[in-house]
């Protein structure tokens, strides 16, 4: 599973994704898709950003809802936080310089 995430997060696109639902979650590849134009310059078509989104929810780090006609994608940190806890231990004691 910690290598789907790494895959996922191995694309630039795929990260500014995130930092869009990040910012505000919940939105639909429509939505998605004008983010990504606007603010940084990423002229995907609709189908690339879809495929991006599939990747990210096999990886686990999206989810998507179906609210009438319209799908949104909502962000879900739980793969990260399980990835940093490998390596971070909350009961590890803190090494001092």
């Amino acid at each position: 599973m910690a290598e789907d995430v790494f895959k996922a997060l191995a694309d630039p696109t795929r990260r500014k994704i995130l930092d869009e639902l990040t910012e505000r979650n919940g939105q639909t590849l429509f939505e998605i898709c004008a983010r990504l134009t606007t603010k940084h310059g990423l002229g995907s078509s609709r189908q690339a950003v879809s495929q991006h989104l599939a990747v990210l929810e096999s990886a686990g780090l999206v989810v998507s809802r179906r609210q009438g006609r319209y799908k949104f994608h909502d962000l879900r940190t739980e793969p990260l936080e399980r990835i940093v806890t490998r390596w971070l231990k909350p009961d590890a004691p803190e090494s001092t310089p």
